[in-house]
Protein backbone atom coordinates (compact mmCIF):
# COMPACT_ATOMS: atom_id res chain seq x y z
CA UNK A 1 0.00 0.00 0.00
CA UNK A 2 1.46 3.34 -1.18
CA UNK A 3 2.36 5.30 1.86
CA UNK A 4 0.53 8.95 2.67
CA UNK A 5 3.84 11.37 1.30
CA UNK A 6 4.39 9.04 -1.75
CA UNK A 7 0.74 9.58 -2.58
CA UNK A 8 1.30 13.18 -1.63
CA UNK A 9 4.28 13.35 -4.72
CA UNK A 10 2.06 11.22 -6.92
CA UNK A 11 -0.91 13.92 -6.70
CA UNK A 12 1.27 17.10 -7.34
CA UNK A 13 2.26 16.38 -10.48
CA UNK A 14 -1.55 15.34 -10.82
CA UNK A 15 -2.39 18.58 -10.19
CA UNK A 16 0.34 19.94 -12.39
CA UNK A 17 -1.13 18.56 -15.18
CA UNK A 18 -4.79 19.84 -14.03
CA UNK A 19 -3.30 23.04 -14.16
CA UNK A 20 -2.38 22.50 -17.74
CA UNK A 21 -5.42 21.25 -18.96
CA UNK A 22 -7.48 23.61 -17.25
CA UNK A 23 -5.21 26.20 -19.48
CA UNK A 24 -6.63 24.88 -22.20
CA UNK A 25 -9.66 26.77 -22.01
CA UNK A 26 -12.62 26.04 -24.59
CA UNK A 27 -10.67 23.41 -26.45
CA UNK A 28 -10.51 21.19 -22.89
CA UNK A 29 -14.17 22.55 -22.21
CA UNK A 30 -15.03 20.70 -25.13
CA UNK A 31 -13.61 17.68 -24.89
CA UNK A 32 -14.04 17.00 -21.25
CA UNK A 33 -17.48 15.32 -21.67
CA UNK A 34 -21.42 16.15 -21.70
CA UNK A 35 -22.76 17.39 -17.87
CA UNK A 36 -25.68 15.29 -16.31
CA UNK A 37 -28.88 16.03 -17.19
CA UNK A 38 -32.45 15.48 -16.13
CA UNK A 39 -33.08 13.40 -12.90
CA UNK A 40 -30.72 10.80 -11.61
CA UNK A 41 -29.89 9.27 -8.66
CA UNK A 42 -26.79 8.10 -6.97
CA UNK A 43 -25.58 4.91 -5.63
CA UNK A 44 -25.03 4.27 -2.05
CA UNK A 45 -21.61 2.56 -1.45
CA UNK A 46 -22.07 -0.35 0.73
CA UNK A 47 -18.62 -0.90 2.06
CA UNK A 48 -18.35 2.65 3.76
CA UNK A 49 -19.97 2.14 7.13
CA UNK A 50 -19.97 3.49 10.40
CA UNK A 51 -16.73 4.15 12.12
CA UNK A 52 -18.54 5.28 15.35
CA UNK A 53 -21.67 4.19 17.43
CA UNK A 54 -22.98 7.93 17.67
CA UNK A 55 -24.92 9.62 15.29
CA UNK A 56 -22.25 11.79 12.57
CA UNK A 57 -21.61 13.09 9.39
CA UNK A 58 -19.44 12.37 6.82
CA UNK A 59 -18.23 15.33 4.92
CA UNK A 60 -15.26 17.24 2.72
CA UNK A 61 -14.89 14.38 0.33
CA UNK A 62 -11.53 14.91 -1.90
CA UNK A 63 -9.71 12.90 -4.47
CA UNK A 64 -6.10 11.94 -3.63
CA UNK A 65 -3.88 9.69 -6.19
CA UNK A 66 -6.23 6.66 -6.74
CA UNK A 67 -8.76 7.00 -3.47
CA UNK A 68 -11.22 9.27 -1.65
CA UNK A 69 -10.71 10.83 1.41
CA UNK A 70 -13.42 12.41 3.51
CA UNK A 71 -14.03 13.17 6.93
CA UNK A 72 -16.21 11.62 9.82
CA UNK A 73 -17.02 13.12 12.52
CA UNK A 74 -20.02 13.00 15.38
CA UNK A 75 -22.27 14.81 17.10
CA UNK A 76 -20.39 14.04 20.34
CA UNK A 77 -18.85 16.28 22.54
CA UNK A 78 -16.87 18.14 20.63
CA UNK A 79 -17.61 16.93 17.29
CA UNK A 80 -14.44 14.00 17.07
CA UNK A 81 -14.01 13.66 13.68
CA UNK A 82 -11.17 11.46 11.72
CA UNK A 83 -9.97 11.51 7.99
CA UNK A 84 -10.75 7.79 6.63
CA UNK A 85 -9.63 6.62 2.93
CA UNK A 86 -12.04 4.56 0.57
CA UNK A 87 -9.49 2.67 -1.96
CA UNK A 88 -11.00 1.77 -5.33
CA UNK A 89 -10.67 -1.63 -4.88
CA UNK A 90 -13.72 -0.86 -2.00
CA UNK A 91 -11.16 -1.13 1.08
CA UNK A 92 -12.05 1.36 4.23
CA UNK A 93 -9.17 2.38 6.24
CA UNK A 94 -8.46 5.80 8.69
CA UNK A 95 -5.43 8.23 7.49
CA UNK A 96 -5.90 10.57 10.31
CA UNK A 97 -7.13 10.30 13.91
CA UNK A 98 -8.94 13.08 15.80
CA UNK A 99 -7.94 15.31 12.98
CA UNK A 100 -10.70 17.66 13.98
CA UNK A 101 -11.53 17.99 10.41
CA UNK A 102 -14.78 19.02 8.21
CA UNK A 103 -13.60 20.35 4.66
CA UNK A 104 -10.36 18.93 3.38
CA UNK A 105 -8.81 20.46 0.15
CA UNK A 106 -4.87 19.68 -1.66
CA UNK A 107 -2.36 22.55 -1.65
CA UNK A 108 -0.34 23.57 -4.62
CA UNK A 109 2.29 20.64 -3.19
CA UNK A 110 0.01 17.86 -2.80
CA UNK A 111 -0.47 18.51 0.93
CA UNK A 112 -4.00 17.65 3.21
CA UNK A 113 -5.53 20.86 3.91
CA UNK A 114 -7.72 20.68 6.52
CA UNK A 115 -10.90 22.83 8.36
CA UNK A 116 -10.73 21.94 11.71
CA UNK A 117 -13.37 22.65 14.03
CA UNK A 118 -11.30 21.38 16.91
CA UNK A 119 -8.12 23.55 16.22
CA UNK A 120 -10.32 26.61 14.63
CA UNK A 121 -8.41 26.68 12.29
CA UNK A 122 -6.76 25.39 9.18
CA UNK A 123 -4.12 23.20 9.46
CA UNK A 124 -1.97 20.99 6.83
CA UNK A 125 -0.71 17.31 6.82
CA UNK A 126 1.82 16.43 5.21
CA UNK A 127 1.85 12.62 5.92
CA UNK A 128 5.37 13.01 7.42
CA UNK A 129 5.45 14.54 10.90
CA UNK A 130 3.27 17.35 13.50
CA UNK A 131 0.52 19.59 11.49
CA UNK A 132 1.29 22.66 10.92
CA UNK A 133 -1.54 25.42 11.27
CA UNK A 134 -1.85 27.44 8.61
CA UNK A 135 -4.98 30.33 9.95
CA UNK A 136 -6.02 30.33 13.09
CA UNK A 137 -6.77 34.04 14.17
CA UNK A 138 -8.79 36.85 12.79
CA UNK A 139 -8.51 40.12 14.39
CA UNK A 140 -7.21 38.50 17.44
CA UNK A 141 -10.25 35.69 17.91
CA UNK A 142 -10.43 32.46 17.13
CA UNK A 143 -12.65 30.85 14.08
CA UNK A 144 -16.02 29.76 14.73
CA UNK A 145 -15.86 26.37 13.18
CA UNK A 146 -13.82 26.39 9.83
CA UNK A 147 -16.41 24.57 7.43
CA UNK A 148 -14.82 24.20 3.71
CA UNK A 149 -12.22 25.15 1.65
CA UNK A 150 -10.99 26.53 -1.86
CA UNK A 151 -7.72 27.28 -3.03
CA UNK A 152 -6.63 29.01 -5.93
CA UNK A 153 -3.78 28.19 -8.21
CA UNK A 154 -1.16 30.92 -6.97
CA UNK A 155 -1.88 29.00 -3.00
CA UNK A 156 -4.29 31.64 -1.90
CA UNK A 157 -6.72 30.05 0.39
CA UNK A 158 -10.63 30.58 0.91
CA UNK A 159 -12.89 29.22 3.40
CA UNK A 160 -15.95 29.65 5.12
CA UNK A 161 -16.39 30.07 8.85
CA UNK A 162 -20.60 28.85 10.43
CA UNK A 163 -20.99 28.87 13.67
CA UNK A 164 -22.70 24.81 13.12
CA UNK A 165 -19.62 23.21 15.49
CA UNK A 166 -18.59 26.52 17.20
CA UNK A 167 -19.01 24.68 20.46
CA UNK A 168 -16.07 22.02 19.81
CA UNK A 169 -13.53 24.69 21.68
CA UNK A 170 -13.44 28.27 23.14
CA UNK A 171 -13.73 31.30 21.54
CA UNK A 172 -15.31 32.59 18.22
CA UNK A 173 -15.91 35.61 15.93
CA UNK A 174 -18.83 37.71 16.28
CA UNK A 175 -19.72 37.10 12.32
CA UNK A 176 -20.02 33.72 10.64
CA UNK A 177 -17.32 34.95 7.34
CA UNK A 178 -15.95 33.90 4.39
CA UNK A 179 -12.26 34.51 4.39
CA UNK A 180 -9.13 34.88 2.49
CA UNK A 181 -5.88 34.04 3.08
CA UNK A 182 -2.75 35.29 1.21
CA UNK A 183 0.06 33.63 -0.01
CA UNK A 184 1.78 35.63 2.54
CA UNK A 185 -0.54 34.38 5.52
CA UNK A 186 -2.43 37.42 6.10
CA UNK A 187 -6.40 36.77 6.72
CA UNK A 188 -8.87 39.18 5.65
CA UNK A 189 -12.49 39.29 5.33
CA UNK A 190 -14.15 38.60 2.50
CA UNK A 191 -17.64 38.93 3.43
CA UNK A 192 -19.44 38.82 6.87
CA UNK A 193 -22.70 39.21 6.37
CA UNK A 194 -23.79 35.76 5.41
CA UNK A 195 -25.58 34.02 7.88
CA UNK A 196 -23.88 30.35 8.20
CA UNK A 197 -21.57 30.63 4.37
CA UNK A 198 -20.88 26.52 4.11
CA UNK A 199 -20.00 25.51 0.39
CA UNK A 200 -17.02 27.35 -0.99
CA UNK A 201 -15.45 26.47 -4.90
CA UNK A 202 -13.44 28.20 -7.17
CA UNK A 203 -14.11 28.47 -10.95
CA UNK A 204 -11.55 27.01 -13.44
CA UNK A 205 -10.29 29.82 -14.25
CA UNK A 206 -9.86 31.01 -10.48
CA UNK A 207 -11.79 33.92 -11.41
CA UNK A 208 -15.19 33.57 -9.62
CA UNK A 209 -15.49 32.55 -5.95
CA UNK A 210 -18.74 30.84 -5.24
CA UNK A 211 -20.46 30.32 -1.86
CA UNK A 212 -23.71 29.22 -0.35
CA UNK A 213 -25.18 29.75 2.81
CA UNK A 214 -28.23 29.65 5.37
CA UNK A 215 -29.42 31.99 3.30
CA UNK A 216 -30.27 29.95 0.54
CA UNK A 217 -28.43 31.89 -2.19
CA UNK A 218 -25.52 30.65 -4.21
CA UNK A 219 -23.71 33.60 -4.43
CA UNK A 220 -20.65 34.63 -7.42
CA UNK A 221 -17.98 36.91 -6.34
CA UNK A 222 -15.58 38.16 -9.27
CA UNK A 223 -11.80 38.37 -8.54
CA UNK A 224 -9.95 40.79 -9.76
CA UNK A 225 -6.30 40.78 -9.31
CA UNK A 226 -6.42 38.29 -6.64
CA UNK A 227 -9.17 40.36 -4.89
CA UNK A 228 -12.97 39.53 -4.53
CA UNK A 229 -15.37 41.56 -5.28
CA UNK A 230 -18.99 42.09 -3.74
CA UNK A 231 -21.04 38.86 -4.41
CA UNK A 232 -24.13 38.77 -6.67
CA UNK A 233 -26.80 36.64 -6.39
CA UNK A 234 -26.50 33.31 -9.06
CA UNK A 235 -29.57 30.75 -7.62
CA UNK A 236 -31.88 31.68 -4.99
CA UNK A 237 -34.14 28.99 -2.91
CA UNK A 238 -31.61 26.57 -2.47
CA UNK A 239 -32.79 23.94 0.56
CA UNK A 240 -30.15 23.32 3.18
CA UNK A 241 -27.49 23.97 0.91
CA UNK A 242 -23.92 22.60 1.52
CA UNK A 243 -20.65 21.42 0.06
CA UNK A 244 -20.46 21.39 -3.85
CA UNK A 245 -17.80 21.10 -6.61
CA UNK A 246 -17.74 21.59 -10.22
CA UNK A 247 -16.72 19.98 -13.32
CA UNK A 248 -14.01 20.70 -16.20
CA UNK A 249 -16.93 23.14 -17.47
CA UNK A 250 -17.49 24.84 -14.91
CA UNK A 251 -20.91 23.44 -13.76
CA UNK A 252 -21.26 23.80 -9.77
CA UNK A 253 -22.71 20.70 -8.29
CA UNK A 254 -24.70 22.28 -5.11
CA UNK A 255 -25.82 19.53 -2.11
CA UNK A 256 -28.82 20.41 -0.16
CA UNK A 257 -28.83 18.84 2.94
CA UNK A 258 -32.36 18.47 4.28
CA UNK A 259 -33.50 17.53 0.41
CA UNK A 260 -31.79 15.07 -0.12
CA UNK A 261 -29.94 15.99 -3.31
CA UNK A 262 -27.44 17.61 -5.25
CA UNK A 263 -28.17 20.10 -8.04
CA UNK A 264 -25.89 20.86 -11.30
CA UNK A 265 -26.18 24.28 -12.60
CA UNK A 266 -24.37 26.09 -15.24
CA UNK A 267 -22.13 29.46 -14.67
CA UNK A 268 -24.83 30.93 -15.47
CA UNK A 269 -27.26 30.31 -12.81
CA UNK A 270 -29.37 27.45 -15.07
CA UNK A 271 -30.49 24.63 -13.57
CA UNK A 272 -29.03 21.40 -15.78
CA UNK A 273 -29.49 18.19 -13.32
CA UNK A 274 -31.14 16.81 -9.73
CA UNK A 275 -29.08 13.54 -8.81
CA UNK A 276 -31.21 12.31 -5.91
CA UNK A 277 -29.67 10.42 -2.43
CA UNK A 278 -31.22 8.24 0.03
CA UNK A 279 -29.76 10.20 3.25
CA UNK A 280 -29.15 14.16 4.22
CA UNK A 281 -26.17 15.15 2.11
CA UNK A 282 -23.37 17.07 2.66
CA UNK A 283 -20.53 17.48 0.28
CA UNK A 284 -19.73 16.61 -3.23
CA UNK A 285 -16.44 15.74 -5.39
CA UNK A 286 -15.11 14.66 -8.75
CA UNK A 287 -13.02 11.01 -8.76
CA UNK A 288 -11.76 8.16 -10.00
CA UNK A 289 -9.10 7.09 -12.42
CA UNK A 290 -11.29 9.61 -15.68
CA UNK A 291 -12.35 12.20 -13.02
CA UNK A 292 -15.67 11.36 -13.84
CA UNK A 293 -17.10 9.72 -11.00
CA UNK A 294 -18.91 12.28 -8.69
CA UNK A 295 -18.93 11.41 -5.03
CA UNK A 296 -21.18 11.99 -2.42
CA UNK A 297 -20.45 12.49 1.33
CA UNK A 298 -23.68 12.72 3.53
CA UNK A 299 -25.48 11.45 6.95
CA UNK A 300 -23.01 8.19 7.53
CA UNK A 301 -23.45 7.63 4.07
CA UNK A 302 -20.97 7.53 0.90
CA UNK A 303 -22.63 8.00 -2.53
CA UNK A 304 -21.08 7.82 -6.07
CA UNK A 305 -22.45 8.66 -9.68
CA UNK A 306 -20.15 7.60 -12.81
CA UNK A 307 -20.87 10.49 -15.15
CA UNK A 308 -19.67 11.12 -19.17
CA UNK A 309 -18.19 14.78 -17.84
CA UNK A 310 -14.67 15.18 -15.55
CA UNK A 311 -14.45 17.73 -12.36
CA UNK A 312 -12.17 18.91 -9.65
CA UNK A 313 -10.86 16.69 -7.23
CA UNK A 314 -12.61 18.47 -4.11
Amino acid sequence: MPTLSAIYRFRRRHLACAALALAASHTFAASCGAPPSGELKAQRIAAVTASRPEPGLYEGPVWVGDALYFSDFSFAKGFPSRVRKLAQDGAVSTVIEDSGSNGLALDADGKLVVASHKDKALVVHDGKGKPVRLAGRFRDNAFNSPNDIAIARDGTIYFTDPDWQKAAAPGGQPVTGIYRVGTDGQVTLVDGARPNPNGIALSPGGDVLYVNANDGVLMAYPIVKGVPQSGQALVSGLDGPDGMALDCHGNLYVTEHGAKRLRAFSPQGRELATIRADANVTNAAFGGKDGKTLYITGAGALWRLPLDVSGMPY
